[in-house]
């Protein structure tokens, strides 16, 4: 999987500038964008509430492949009740089926309404991508097993930040990398890095020529913008 990072933070360009670029934006005109919108390499939702000229400049950010939809879902903060790799999604229960509809097309997946150890917020409770996945600590076994059967791939039960059971809000991971909370212990780490397969992982094929495109794009607009002048 491949994630396109919207952000605030230097941390991300430091560590990722050499391989993709890291787009800075807000979503509503807020800065937690990972909690408000949720991809994959198919595509981006982003909730009714962005605005146009946010719509606009992702738009102008991303290749052509990539398929944006903004979607008119009560259930707005669209990280916490979504989450999904390439291939498939959970999603919360209540979540709308016109919402559900538009994000098998756009991110091309396969999707599942479940729970999470009991709770509906299934992008807070779980982190996901192909290789693997961190779910809630007190997810049962056979909770484990279930999921792990639906996503086809292997689960674990987890936590980030010295103990927080909110393991998607406190990390981020696609399937060569993962940025975790700095309380996040050692111990953690070394679960995440395991589940996730991230110690030899490098970029893929996908991953470099979307790289490609997406520097070809932001060639482009700097060069309009020179013109312009």
């Amino acid at each position: 999987m491949f994630i396109y990072l919207f952000c605030v933070g230097s941390v991300f360009e430091g560590e990722l500038s050499d391989v993709i670029p890291v787009i800075r934006t807000s979503v509503a005109g807020v800065r937690i964008v990972g909690r408000l919108c949720v991809g994959n390499r198919n595509g981006l939702l982003v909730p009714n509430t962005t605005t146009d000229q946010e719509l606009q400049h992702i738009r102008n950010a991303l290749p052509d492949s990539v398929k944006i939809t903004r979607v008119e879902e009560r259930l707005s903060a669209l990280g916490n009740v979504i989450v999904c790799n390439d291939y498939v999604a959970l999603v919360h229960p209540d979540l709308d089926r016109e919402t559900e509809e538009i994000l098998a097309d756009t991110l091309k997946v396969e999707v599942f309404r479940q729970t999470v150890a009991g709770n509906v917020l299934v992008g807070s409770y779980c982190a996901l991508s192909n290789n693997g996945g961190l779910v809630h600590p007190r997810t049962a076994v056979e909770d484990q097993d279930e999921l792990s059967s639906l996503l086809q791939v292997p689960l674990v039960a987890g936590t980030v930040n010295r103990g927080s059971d909110v393991v998607g809000a406190g990390m981020v991971v696609n399937d060569w990398v993962s940025f975790c909370g700095l309380d996040t212990t050692s111990t953690e780490l070394s679960v995440i890095e395991s589940v996730f397969k991230l110690g030899d992982a490098q970029p893929s094929a996908i991953t470099s020529s979307m790289r490609a495109s997406l520097f070809e794009r932001w060639h482009d607009i700097n060069c309009r913008k020179i013109e312009a002048y």
